[in-house]
């Protein structure tokens, strides 16, 4: 079971989580952070060091936020909404691009 960044993160992206997590599975939309929910090996490392509590496993997450269990999944798949906000896509295609640019350390 991979773990889902929701809404507490959003405008936030604080980066105290991608520098904890050990397999660097966190990339960076334009609104929030994401979890790859191939690469996330469910240690919870990044849990307990997230500053706004946005972080869950995907069996944890929130009633009012488990639209961001398919809003993370959605970041890593080939195409996207034509609203989409995920910071991959083509402007031009709305194709991703295939992967959401790694979260760098601030």
């Amino acid at each position: 079971m991979a773990h889902t960044v929701a809404e507490p993160c959003v405008n936030v992206k604080d980066h105290a989580c991608v520098e904890q997590c050990p397999v660097e599975c966190f990339y960076e939309g334009v609104d929030q952070l994401y979890i790859h929910p191939d690469e996330c090996i469910d240690c919870g490392a990044c849990v307990a060091v997230c500053p706004v509590a946005a972080i869950f496993a995907n069996d944890d997450v929130p009633e009012q936020w488990k639209s961001f269990i398919d809003k993370n999944a959605k970041a890593f798949q080939g195409t996207h909404a034509d609203d989409c906000k995920c910071g991959m896509c083509d402007e031009a295609t709305h194709v991703a691009t295939g992967q959401l640019p790694k979260s760098a350390p601030k």
